[in-house]
């Protein structure tokens, strides 16, 4: 398998939306998209997306996993950019017309297809820095990957940074390239400096996230994770392993909490990111003001793996899908 979202599928499907309506949407031959330079997306990044995956079972049958979750949160992700708003039966017409057509792509578990929506806004004008795009292009493209952890899940390093946010206040729960743009700098240079996988984003002593997944503790009693605000990505997978942890018995705790509490749960508690590609990643070493502090004893905790298990079990057909969120196509 080739690194993970450079492998893409024969077709893609497209939608355009013009004159105040959504056009009929097609696949079509993956091919160059062709854009004015004056494209909105271009200057004034009016561009969101999202990122699932459909997994293949044994009776030759795909299924996506949460696909109206995402569909509605790539809704609230185009209003809040004011981009025309994808209307959520044809963005869902659109991933599962793909996934009929490349179900023979999909590879076994536990590699998958992964999908990535995204939404542009086209309009040619340079001058609307104040105003929406009023034109757009709607795309789904599908990508065959591996497993994330080719040979089990190694603990990450974390740098936490308590001065910096991911993103602004108001746009953090967006899922724009802007956002993602904003912590690459900070993180690649936490990796030169500490040799770190990612950035801890706590602004303000706030323990929100990194740049690409939500961070969880965990402990035999408990989950705790930040409450849902408008300052950070609210996960899918953030929120599948929160309810799966409610199943299996653990308290669910969703508030604010600190640097200074969370280096002091490191001594308790597993450590955790959660997110589409990594699902539930264990994290053994915390770096902070020059120290490292592992967590725990720096390993991949047993419920971090008990967690993990349970979240793929479902989207491999391995556990039953008690909370209705996977899409059978095919």
């Amino acid at each position: 398998m080739t690194t993970f979202g450079t492998q893409f599928t024969s077709h893609f499907a497209i939608a355009r939306y013009e004159d105040g309506t959504w056009q009929a949407p097609a696949i079509e031959p993956v091919a160059p998209l062709s854009l004015h330079p004056a494209a909105h997306v271009l200057h004034y990044a009016s561009t969101c997306f999202e990122g699932f995956k459909a997994y293949r079972w044994s009776d030759g049958k795909a299924r996506v996993f949460r696909l109206h979750d995402h569909v509605g949160r790539m809704q609230k992700s185009a209003a809040s950019l004011r981009l025309p708003v994808p209307d959520a039966d044809l963005l869902a017409g659109m991933v599962t017309g793909l996934v009929a057509r490349h179900i023979d792509d999909i590879p076994e578990p536990p590699s998958s297809l992964y999908l990535r929506p995204t939404l542009i806004g086209t309009l040619e004008n340079i001058g609307a820095a104040a105003s929406p795009s009023s034109t757009a292009l709607l795309y789904v493209l599908a990508s065959p990957v591996g497993d994330y952890f080719t040979g089990g899940a190694r603990p990450l390093k974390l740098l936490v940074d308590d001065e910096r946010a991911r993103s602004t206040e108001q746009l953090g729960s967006t899922k724009t390239g802007g956002n993602y743009a904003a912590a690459l700098g900070p993180t690649l240079d936490a990796k030169a400096e500490f040799g770190v996988d990612q950035v801890l984003f706590c602004p303000h002593g706030d323990v929100q996230e990194t740049g690409a997944a939500n961070f969880l503790l965990i402990s035999g009693e408990e989950v705790m994770t930040k409450p849902l605000d408008t300052s950070f990505l609210h996960g899918m997978t953030r929120a599948s392993i929160l309810a799966l942890a409610a199943d299996l018995g653990y308290r669910v705790v969703e508030r604010d909490f600190t640097v200074a509490e969370l280096l002091e749960k490191a001594k308790t508690h597993e450590a955790a990111l959660s997110g589409t590609a990594a699902c539930l990643a264990p994290v053994g070493t915390l770096v902070y003001r020059g120290e490292e502090i592992p967590v725990l004893d720096g390993g991949a905790g047993e419920h971090t793996t008990r967690l993990r298990k349970a979240l793929q079990d479902v989207q491999y057909g391995l556990a039953p899908d008690t909370h209705g969120w996977l899409t059978e196509v095919g």
